[in-house]
């Protein structure tokens, strides 16, 4: 008995020992930790503090993309998606919830702002285990004032989260060229994936800021809690060289062409021969670059990105090493039909088949294009010496115009046969924008223009400026070459016998320039693809001739043309009117003297409504009101802009915004209307307005939704 109890009084002995040294180890434990406030040679305090730390991202805001005379091409606006938060955990306290509380009459309140009916809205906000819900696309891009609307009930756990949103008012409007930019995989900064939003990229994304502060486990910031801001700095704006009108012009003819002849493809190039600005660029299919719609047809920029053969255009530059030369002589003559070429079994021929037209001058072999008299002229100007011209003239590198994945093109000059056949335009591929600039030095007295579609990029925040300025790219031939060839190509415009060029003549303004018609290599291999309409047909033209401020280059693949119908007939349909309009927009005299006089706005802010009318009707230009009341208080276009006889001009007024009837206005007009009255503007079809969701005459409000459609004559 002695020894059992001895061994239990041992046993507690021990554990009284082991359980007092614990507590003595715990306690010290606790008193170094009290006294120094670290554990493990770390600072608690600051474990805490990170423990609670929360930092979030403050977006940048992606710089705005403006056309040469400050409309906006691309910009960012905020957007906002609908968010329920469920939890009721996230309610600290109860007069103050954070949550939803009551799911019927939240669903009532909603189901009158947003796209959603009430059952349905209901059902989503009694979803069991939830912490928060969203309301799908029903949900998302609410405009800001309906916005403002839902949150005046006072509905708790409704909240907002705001979107940067990357918005194209015009639609396709130079689609490939401004290009499109979204938010990565990841969620991040919103990035540029083609054209200008690509290649200016790191100037338009600017750097995102950031804060950091105390908050609770939901995310919400603790009271009086410190705050750390690093403000972002936002993207700068760049101002492209397009002039908008004249983008105008080239957008509406591609639009009819396309609906007329439904070519493969068709692109526009205009330019400013004495600066190289790209004033206009544009091609079919396109696609929308806010929607994304068609652009699976459209991945390429083809005036940039596509290398093809150009067919006759290419006569241009091998007429212009002749007479730099010293060796093109118009009035010599030469044999047409067929040129043979030693050890080549098959002769090149003339485009009729090789029956030529006789013993002819090689002036008359321009006018008809023929390319019997091109390959004669590499004879005398030497094979060496000719391959050193098309390197002068930027052939076979890239031009460097701003944008991405440009093509350089081929010069094809191993053999002699592919030596002959370049000086016509075959074999040898090109861009758009290498024709471009070669043209440049034709229509600029021989200095060679680079292209660039960059006017400047602004800092929004300092107002510091970068211009691009005008770059000579070279000078492969002199200013007396330069007229003697302009000279020589106005015979192919005018000359109504042998000239092929006639289509392209325009009353009142001397063009100048060469068709093209270029053969299709078989995709699938040996030769060129065979038929009438399996061409690239083409015209490089620049007026006035003397002294030319404009080329415009228009190229149609493989148009639907109907029995009897030439391919110059698509090509003249873009062609013409792009030019003749642009001419007038830029208020050059025609031949005849005569001056088409542009109406420049005053500003009618502030004046009475029918003061206003009567003088937009005095300067020849038709006035639209929008809205009842009895001032002006804003205007489309706006005061100091230049219009042509007839355009018209949107007045706002105060009091109620009211939608006109906007059946039959060109796209420029309805963007124009919808810009003043602050609509959000959908379009589909091609060429005029011809119906409109919003009903004329009816009340609207700002970010209303307004569908038009539009249909070609």
């Amino acid at each position: 008995m002695k020894s059992r109890k001895l061994n239990t009084n041992r046993g507690a002995a021990i554990l009284f020992i082991i359980f007092g040294l614990s507590f003595f180890i715990i306690a010290v434990r606790f008193l170094t930790i009290e006294i120094t406030g670290q554990a493990d040679g770390k600072v608690l305090a600051a474990k805490a503090a990170k423990k609670y730390l929360r930092t979030s991202a403050i977006p940048a805001s992606r710089g705005n993309i403006y056309d040469a005379s400050g409309e906006v091409i691309a910009e960012n606006v905020v957007s906002y998606n609908l968010v329920a938060v469920l939890d009721p955990k996230v309610t600290i306290d109860p007069e103050h919830p954070k949550h939803v509380v009551n799911p019927r009459k939240t669903a009532q309140a909603l189901a009158k702002y947003i796209d959603m009916p009430e059952s349905k809205i209901y059902s989503l906000l009694t979803q069991k285990g939830r912490f928060q819900v969203e309301f799908g696309k029903a949900g998302q891009d609410i405009p800001y004032n309906v916005k403002n609307e839902i949150q005046k009930q006072n509905l708790p756990g409704i909240q907002f989260e705001a979107v940067p949103k990357r918005t194209y008012p015009n639609g396709s409007f130079a689609s490939h060229l401004v290009g499109y930019a979204q938010k990565n995989e990841t969620g991040g900064q919103m990035a540029g994936v083609m054209g200008i939003e690509k290649s200016m990229n790191a100037a338009l994304e600017g750097k995102d800021g950031k804060i950091s502060y105390e908050g609770d486990f939901w995310g919400y910031i603790l009271p009086n809690a410190h705050k750390k801001v690093t403000k972002p700095k936002n993207g700068e704006n760049v101002y492209l060289t397009i002039d908008k009108k004249i983008q105008s012009f080239v957008e509406d003819a591609l639009g009819k062409v396309q609906k007329q002849y439904n070519p493969k493809k068709a692109f526009v190039v205009v330019a400013d021969p004495k600066t190289g600005k790209i004033l206009a660029m544009g091609q079919r299919p396109t696609f929308d670059p806010e929607t994304r719609k068609g652009l699976s047809d459209a991945w390429q920029d083809d005036p940039v990105e596509t290398a093809y053969e150009p067919g006759s255009t290419m006569k241009i530059f091998t007429l212009a090493a002749a007479v730099q030369e010293g060796v093109f002589h118009p009035n010599a003559t030469y044999k047409s039909g067929e040129f043979r070429v030693k050890n080549v079994p098959n002769p090149i021929k003339d485009h009729n088949g090789g029956v030529g037209w006789g013993r002819i001058t090689f002036l008359e072999g321009l006018q008809r294009s023929s390319n019997v008299a091109f390959a004669t002229l590499l004879d005398y100007i030497k094979q060496d010496k000719f391959k050193q011209y098309l390197e002068a003239f930027g052939f076979g590198k890239q031009t460097k115009v701003g944008l991405p994945n440009e093509a350089s093109g081929k010069i094809l000059y191993d053999y002699p046969i592919e030596r002959y056949t370049s000086t016509f335009g075959q074999g040898t591929t090109v861009t758009a924008m290498q024709m471009i600039q070669a043209a440049t030095a034709i229509a600029n007295d021989g200095k060679m223009m680079k292209p660039y579609v960059v006017e400047k990029v602004v800092n929004p925040a300092t107002g510091k400026t970068e211009k691009t300025k005008p770059t000579v790219a070279g000078n492969p031939i002199s200013a007396d070459t330069a007229k003697k060839v302009r000279d020589y190509l106005r015979t192919v415009v005018t000359n109504k016998k042998t000239g092929t060029g006639t289509a392209y003549n325009i009353p009142g303004y001397e063009v100048t320039g060469k068709t093209g018609t270029a053969q299709i290599p078989n995709p699938n291999g040996g030769g060129y693809l065979t038929g009438t309409d399996n061409y690239i047909f083409s015209f490089l033209g620049m007026a006035p001739k003397d002294n030319p401020k404009l080329i415009v280059y228009a190229v149609v693949q493989q148009p639907h043309l109907k029995a009897g119908e030439l391919g110059g007939e698509p090509v003249k349909a873009l062609f013409n009117p792009i030019m003749k309009n642009s001419l007038q927009y830029l208020n050059i005299k025609p031949a005849k003297g005569k001056t088409v006089r542009l109406a420049k706005l005053p500003d009618f802010t502030g004046d009475s409504r029918s003061e206003a009318s009567s003088a937009v009707k005095a300067l020849g230009l038709t006035p639209v009101v929008l809205g009842d009341g009895d001032a002006v208080t804003a205007q489309e276009p706006r005061a100091q802009g230049q219009l042509l006889p007839g355009a018209k001009v949107f007045l706002k007024t105060n009091g109620n915004k009211v939608m006109p009837d906007i059946r039959g206005f060109s796209k420029r007009d309805v963007a124009g209307a919808a810009k003043l009255l602050g609509l959000r503007l959908t379009i589909s079809g091609e060429g005029y307005a011809v119906s409109q969701s919003i009903p004329a005459k009816s009340k609207v409000k700002s970010g209303q939704a307004l569908t038009v459609k539009f249909k070609n004559p």
